[in-house]
């Protein structure tokens, strides 16, 4: 008796799964990358951006999108300013400070009071801790001025090291 294989937990099937694995670590630097895994994997290009975008739109993939190396590119204080922003403001400040150019990540995380106040977080990149700060002496500005109030506390961590830059691998 002959059985089908089970079914994928995430619901890829076989060219989907051929396609994540071929661009997990990261797509080819050439001028078509779609169009050279289109060929490493005997398909169309039309077919792997299909595909992909019907993974992004189902969820299966969260994004696409470039992950370089701050310290290779000469960024080397890499600081996660961290914020006490009123409740009911948070949304709105997160968006503000999350559309600013030099503002890589920005989120809402929980406080775990009385020891964390922070409840909004913000990466900021630069070649010195002095121009870091800088850049989050511009967030603070901005909050005073368009969020008056909302800032009850901030601090910065600067990175040690790079910790990681890869997604999540499936096996092949």
């Amino acid at each position: 008796m002959m059985t089908s294989p089970a079914p994928d937990p995430i619901g890829l099937d076989e060219l989907d799964r051929r396609i994540v694995l071929a661009t997990q670590d990261g797509l080819p630097l050439v001028p078509r990358p779609y169009a050279a895994v289109a060929e490493q994997l005997g398909c169309s290009e039309q077919a792997v951006r299909e595909r992909l975008a019907q993974m992004l739109e189902s969820g299966r993939i969260r994004r696409i999108g470039a992950v370089p190396n701050h310290y290779a590119i000469g960024y080397t204080a890499n600081g996660m300013s961290v914020w006490n922003i009123d409740d009911a403001m948070i949304d709105a400040v997160g968006e503000r400070v999350g559309a600013l150019d030099f503002v890589t990540h920005c989120y809402r995380r929980p406080r775990h009071l009385p020891d964390w106040p922070y409840n909004l977080f913000a990466m900021v990149h630069a070649a010195s801790r002095e121009a870091a700060l800088v850049r989050v002496e511009e967030i603070a500005l901005l909050l005073e001025r368009e969020f008056r109030g909302a800032c009850k506390g901030r601090d910065v961590l600067f990175s040690a090291g790079i910790l990681k830059k890869t997604g999540l691998r499936i096996a092949g």
